[in-house]
């Protein structure tokens, strides 16, 4: 007699529970604004070196990127700058400044890679979203494309089209015309 396996049945284990609910993605900030004033052309993910009061004010939900960029040194290293992380509130004399500089973990071929591309003019590496993924905090960097302004209103006038097309389906279809 064969066993039925979970996986047919549609029914997770709690211990399959519990790793899809470790895997998923805990959003603790995002940078709306770069997604209005940039195309983006390439998303990575990088880890961040933080200390521990910084994880703790993290786990708060406590940070903001809007005025956050990415820069890159000498050395061959990319940096998080201007991502303000508040002071822990139970925090001793360890705590850590809010806006310091926090070095991103990226393979050396993405970091060579991205500084390429960043010499082309227009062209820049901006922060989308901070993030724990298994208790590790994570940040989704992306190389962007500076958008004009006619590029904004078009944006943001086909998003209003489909809001509208979308509304009006509905309307359609409560009535039952559709």
């Amino acid at each position: 007699m064969a066993k039925k396996s979970n996986k047919s049945a549609g029914k997770l284990t709690p211990a399959q529970k519990a790793k899809a609910e470790a895997d998923a993605k805990k959003v603790i900030a995002r940078n709306k604004k770069a997604r209005h004033d940039y195309h983006i052309d390439k998303i990575y993910e990088a880890g961040l070196v933080l200390s521990g009061t910084e994880v703790k004010a993290l786990r708060m939900g406590r940070a903001s990127l809007t005025e956050s960029w990415i820069e890159f040194d000498r050395r061959g290293e990319a940096w998080l700058v201007g991502c303000n992380i508040p002071i822990y509130a139970m925090g001793s004399w360890t705590n850590h400044a809010p806006t310091q500089k926090r070095k991103l973990l990226l393979h050396q071929y993405e970091i060579d890679n991205l500084r390429l591309k960043v010499r082309d003019k227009g062209t820049t590496v901006v922060p989308l979203e901070l993030y724990f993924v298994r208790g590790r905090v994570k940040i989704e960097i992306a190389l962007a494309r500076g958008k004009k302004d006619w590029d904004k209103r078009e944006t943001l006038r086909r998003k209003q089209d489909e809001r509208d097309t979308a509304r009006a389906m509905s309307d359609a279809h409560k009535r039952g015309r559709i």
